[in-house]
């Protein structure tokens, strides 16, 4: 049965209509995969060696087991945004004499296929045989790697239920940010306990009972998890719920626009990706913290206007750059209706807008940092609002990747939307701040002669814009065509 099942998903990803686009991308991917297997391999045969010399003595597998909890945190925040979870399609499977445990079994142990548990291997293996080269009990370390495996595992199933249930990603985030934020305080830190437990796997072999315990809780939490909903009546039947309109009657100033504004503000409402969006792009406010509060940047005038542009355009950079994809679901409809390009363009633009100037609102605290920061956050958001959402705009002509809007995002979900168009427009926005900042200040040698320059240069684009406008607009009727056929495709 598990044959089958392979055989079944090796025909899903053949038969796909971009399985060559794919194709292309995973090997691009593997590419990047192997550096980062390169560097645990290194780190795995090294962090023995290394530890010994420069550790005061110290063991090195006990320094390794003190520094894993970090791991696995982060390990966790990154699946969480990066990893894509397994999917079966379950529909013509519960019509078929086929026993659902077999099912769930297989979609558990699919997930468990996955880089982010591979990788982890190529640290722990050649770190094993290190330690059994140098003398190490072989049971005692190879019950150690084994109860490595088994967290890693553990992990993988708890990214699986905070990705899929919000009482556990409530419960386990909050239980984490109290850990952390008692260690970051100093009132408790878990770090050392949790060390000592997993260097006690190696001298107490009764302490691998708490990893595999807790690899069988989670596998079998995530297993009724799913059994729960295995039914047609269950996970394909949609809930029925009261119906709540909102009328958003204030927006009718905006005049023809209005209508695109009220159906935009509505999908980042009801839908899972947009929110998420959204919520990214309020946390690229707080960008700045990282360079503002260390002093070695405050020479390197070069990335102030990067920073600037960063924090007032995350709505920018998030939302925008996937402008019409978020509309790819009812695109073919639009386009059959008499919407004129323009109008449906500014109600993007008229969207950015807002949300830039919020950002900048949020960011004025940044003035603590001296009234120069708060200068280039002002021609920040004046380039972002008359320059940077243009050339936004204007790259959505390339952007043929169609958006599901009920489905969180991963970091490789949308393997199609990454092409050399979209690299060589995506080096304006990030490039072009620092440039035209650059120019004039190297010029007169005067920091406000470039920061006037970086926020006039989005007055001038304000001023241009009905031609500017014009040029996107043909831009898109010409990709018209090529943009409907490219979001028919179910990929």
């Amino acid at each position: 049965m598990v044959k089958k099942f392979l055989s079944l998903q090796w025909k899903q990803l053949k038969r796909s209509p971009a399985f060559e686009q794919k194709l292309i991308t995973k090997i691009f991917m593997a590419l990047f995969a192997l550096y980062f297997i390169a560097c645990f391999s290194f780190m795995g045969i090294a962090a023995y060696f290394i530890i010994k010399k420069e550790g005061d003595g110290l063991d090195p597998l006990f320094v390794v087991n003190s520094a894993l909890i970090y791991y696995f945190i982060v390990d966790l925040l990154i699946r969480f945004f990066m990893q894509k979870l397994p999917v079966l399609d379950i529909k013509p499977l519960l019509v078929l004499p086929i026993k659902r445990r077999i099912s769930i079994n297989f979609l558990l142990a699919k997930g468990l296929v996955s880089f982010f548990n591979l990788l982890p291997l190529f640290f722990y293996i050649p770190f094993t045989i290190v330690l059994l080269i140098e003398g190490y009990d072989v049971f005692g370390v190879t019950l150690w790697f084994m109860s490595m495996l088994a967290i890693t595992c553990t992990v993988n199933f708890i990214n699986f239920l905070i990705n899929k249930n919000n009482l556990y990603f409530v419960v386990i985030v909050g239980v984490l940010a109290t850990f952390i934020g008692l260690a970051y305080y100093g009132y408790f830190d878990a770090a050392p306990y949790v060390g000592s437990f997993l260097n006690g796997i190696y001298t107490n072999y009764y302490y691998a009972l708490l990893p595999f315990g807790l690899l069988a809780l989670f596998y079998y939490i995530n297993y009724n998890f799913l059994r729960k909903d295995f039914y047609l009546d269950g996970s394909i039947k949609k809930k029925v719920q009261e119906v709540k309109t909102t009328e958003l009657t204030f927006l009718d100033r905006f005049g023809k626009v209005a209508p695109f504004l009220k159906n935009d503000i509505k999908m980042i409402w009801r839908n899972k990706r947009p929110k998420q969006v959204v919520f990214i792009s309020i946390l690229f406010v707080g960008y700045g913290l990282i360079f503002f509060t260390q002093s070695v940047y405050d020479n390197q005038l070069w990335i102030k206007p990067f920073i600037a542009m960063f924090i007032t355009g995350g709505f920018l950079m998030t939302f925008g750059q996937n402008v019409p994809s978020w509309d790819s679901e009812y695109y073919n409809l639009m386009m059959s209706q008499n919407i004129k390009y323009r109008t449906y363009l500014e109600s993007k633009w008229y969207l950015m807008v807002v949300a830039t100037f919020i950002s900048f609102i949020l960011a004025i605290p940044y003035v603590y940092f001296g009234m120069d920061i708060l200068y280039f956050v002002i021609a920040g958001a004046c380039f972002n609002i008359g320059l940077n959402s243009f050339v936004v705009l204007w790259g959505g002509v390339f952007n043929k990747t169609a958006i599901p809007l009920n489905e969180k995002a991963k970091a490789f979900s949308n393997t199609q939307a990454f092409n050399a168009s979209m690299l060589l427009i995506a080096l304006p926005k990030l490039l072009l701040p620092i440039v035209i900042f650059l120019i004039p200040y190297l010029i007169t040698n005067d920091l406000y002669t470039g920061v006037i320059c970086l926020g006039a240069s989005g007055v001038v684009g304000i001023l241009f814009k009905k031609p500017i406008f014009k040029f996107i607009e043909k831009q898109y009727q010409k990709q018209k065509y090529a943009t409907v056929a490219a979001y028919k495709k179910k990929n």
